[in-house]
């Protein structure tokens, strides 16, 4: 019974970022409710999976770094407030090492999207976009911001099969 809701509780991980991109895209805000829950769900998932103190600990100074950069991303601009809760309440799920792949894949997941939004707001298709729904045309539009919490989702899923979060989950499986 204890590895099913193990394993639905680290399920939440993935649906909570999954939750936040489709947030992002739509309406350019993160809820600060989908960084809580990823935040107060943590301490469950390690207590359920039996992760030692000191990887608990581990997890925890990744946050707080991913924290400390998030904010010095907010402040210069790059980022909004949304994204920098969920890139460190993401680190904090993912833990070492898979915080580096978390890191590296959301550098890559960020300039495809650059990529993506800047193809889209170009020119040529820019009018047949603004034919959809609004939050897809809003998407389009030359100067808007880049929904971010996209390219942290995607980064955070492609770390989530090498974080000891999902290691602790094997045995159960």
């Amino acid at each position: 019974m204890i590895q099913y809701l193990a394993a639905g509780v680290v399920l939440a991980f993935p649906a909570l970022v999954i939750m936040a991109a489709l947030k992002d895209a739509t309406s350019y805000t993160i809820p600060n409710a989908i960084s809580a829950a990823l935040l107060a769900i943590f301490p469950l998932a390690a207590l359920l999976l039996a992760l030692p103190l000191p990887s608990v600990a581990l997890h925890a100074g990744i946050g707080f770094a991913a924290l400390l950069a998030g904010m010095a991303m907010f402040a210069l601009g790059w980022i909004g407030g949304g994204d920098a809760k969920l890139f460190a309440a993401a680190a904090l799920w993912l833990g070492w090492p898979a915080g580096l792949t978390f890191l590296v894949a959301t550098c890559l997941a960020g300039g495809a999207l650059a990529m993506g939004l800047i193809t889209l707001r170009s020119v040529w298709l820019r009018p047949y976009v603004m034919s959809g729904p609004a939050w897809f045309a809003r998407l389009a539009a030359p100067g808007e911001n880049v929904p971010y919490g996209v390219a942290i989702a995607a980064g955070a899923l492609a770390a989530v099969p090498v974080s000891p979060l999902m290691a602790g989950l094997a045995p159960f499986v």
